[in-house]
């Protein structure tokens, strides 16, 4: 995967609780790239089939059903009017759902990673919804009398302003000027902390730009941010996933200064990774980490990456909607997705933002970049797609968890409820399909679903008292949560509503 590879984008999945809605899926914020290097370019990312299903049991989705009208869907399961779930390979993370996104910089389907190698992906012309078309001009009076009455409005204020200018210099021909000057100004203004210039000024030193180079002598540009005093940088895996077999990584903060890095550990299923520098100074100044948990609708937003290369680029909005389920890959036919219930925000986030921190007023970490919903491609010459106000963010409670996983042990650990779900896009809940991976049991025997009298064909539609309105938002569900934590999951079998208690399982790495 290639930092900056762009990538077609996937069908929507579906919109977050608590009313479930048809959300479009985000497409990754590739990299920005590497002036250097040369992006790959992405194959379009096939849309699945209706019916394809996901491996849940390690939180993995099966993989979605070939479509004829899919061009990159491969056609291994059965197809027809009898058939509705196919048995995907026994791929682990899952491939991208019917919704997924692909990191590309293109139409970020399901979320483009800001800047992170799934930038690179495409998230082609697909989108959330239909491509804009501009109105028709309305009858009546044209242009003309637009420009007549702009002419007419530029007279007045010219005969005005005459009129004006003639009676002051009359009046005051004698005098001096009368322009002010400020007692303080640039540098020596004194910026609070709790402004935006304060909270990037204390950011900013902790903040990487990360340039990924694979063995191919492709890659990208991406972001990153300072996770402790021993030199780990947490990132996007989508940003440094060129780099992980043989590659090149290299680190360079705002003051120029720059190190070479190695990647520590990538989850691909979360889109985490984490890199240590190599000869990293003593004066490192970790960022704060929030709780991401009690962050509100409303709350105002600082973004930091490199968009389309820029680095030290500072955005900022708010956060739009919390818990908004978000599939994306790099657009690939062999990709595997991520999944994330992801905090939204209108802060511009590009392709090279990926894997940057996303702040809250106090300066403390919230998120990490890693996806944007656009609607078209284009930008800078790039072909990337740009922000539209639809941005994506890892929430740091989760990316903590995950990070911390990484540098103990390298590989992540997922939480798994043991059973395959249909990554089909409905509204109605996630379904427990009735077909495993590879002829494997749908549910797995004695595993967490199994124990919990979960069987095939039931329809779970709230994990705890969040609504789940499809298979990829359920697995994004239950990757917020960590193994052997406790939930309430309730189901629909035969047209019944009923609750039971599961204790979620493990799944170590992304194999």
């Amino acid at each position: 995967m290639s930092t900056e590879n762009e990538g077609t984008a996937v069908p929507p999945a579906p919109s977050a609780p608590p009313v479930p809605v048809d959300s479009p899926a985000a497409s990754p914020q590739p990299p920005a790239h590497h002036p250097d290097v040369r992006p790959p370019s992405a194959p379009a990312s096939p849309a699945p089939q209706d019916g394809q299903a996901s491996t849940a049991d390690a939180g993995a989705p099966h993989p979605p059903h070939p479509s004829s009208a899919a061009a990159a869907h491969d056609p291994a399961a059965p197809q027809g009017p009898g058939v509705t779930h196919s048995a995907p390979d026994a791929s682990w993370p899952p491939p991208p759902p019917p919704g997924a996104p692909s990191y590309g910089d293109g139409g970020h389907g399901g979320g483009q990673y800001g800047d992170g190698q799934y930038g690179g992906g495409q998230y082609g012309g697909g989108g959330w919804g239909a491509s804009y078309q501009p109105p028709a001009p309305k009858a009546g009076r044209g242009r003309g009398g637009l420009v007549a009455a702009l002419l007419i409005a530029a007279l007045v204020a010219g005969g005005l302003g005459g009129g004006l200018g003639y009676t002051l210099a009359k009046n005051n021909d004698e005098s001096g000027s009368t322009t002010v000057s400020a007692s303080d100004t640039g540098g020596s203004v004194k910026r609070d902390a709790g402004t935006v210039a304060g909270v990037a000024a204390g950011a900013l030193p902790s903040t990487v730009t990360i340039q990924a180079e694979g063995s191919n002598g492709e890659g990208g540009t991406g972001t990153g941010f300072v996770f402790d005093k021993q030199g780990h940088i947490v990132t996007n895996n989508h940003v440094v996933a060129e780099a992980v077999d043989g590659g090149k990584l290299s680190a360079t903060f705002p003051d120029g200064k720059k190190y070479e890095a190695k990647v520590v550990g990538h989850a691909q299923g979360y889109d985490v990774a984490v890199i240590k520098l190599e000869s990293a100074p003593s004066d490192l100044k970790p960022l704060p980490l929030g709780n991401s948990d009690k962050v509100a609708v409303g709350d105002s937003t600082i973004a930091i990456g490199a968009p389309f290369g820029l680095s030290n680029t500072v955005t900022t909005g708010i956060i739009s909607a919390k818990n908004r389920p978000v599939a994306s890959s790099d657009g690939s036919g062999s990709s595997k997705a991520s999944y994330m219930s992801a905090l939204q925000t209108d802060a511009s986030i590009n392709p090279g933002n990926s894997g940057g921190p996303l702040l809250d007023a106090q300066g403390n970490v919230i998120g990490i970049n890693s996806a944007i919903q656009s609607t078209s491609n284009g930008g800078f010459g790039t072909g990337q797609a740009g922000s539209i106000g639809l941005g994506f963010a890892i929430p740091i409670n989760q990316a903590e968890f995950v990070a911390k996983q990484l540098i103990k042990t390298g590989k992540p650990v997922y939480a798994k409820i043991g059973a395959s779900v249909s990554l089909e896009e409905t509204a109605n809940g996630a379904k427990l399909t009735e077909q495993g991976v590879n002829g494997s049991e749908p549910v797995e025997p004695g595993g967490p679903a199994a124990d919990a009298g979960l069987k095939p064909g039931d329809v779970i539609t709230k994990l705890d008292d969040r609504v789940i309105d499809s298979g990829p938002t359920l697995i994004g569900e239950i990757w917020t949560h960590k193994p052997g934590d406790e939930v309430t999951v309730t189901y629909e079998r035969g047209g019944k509503e009923r609750t039971t208690q599961l204790t979620l399982g493990s799944k170590v790495g992304d194999d």
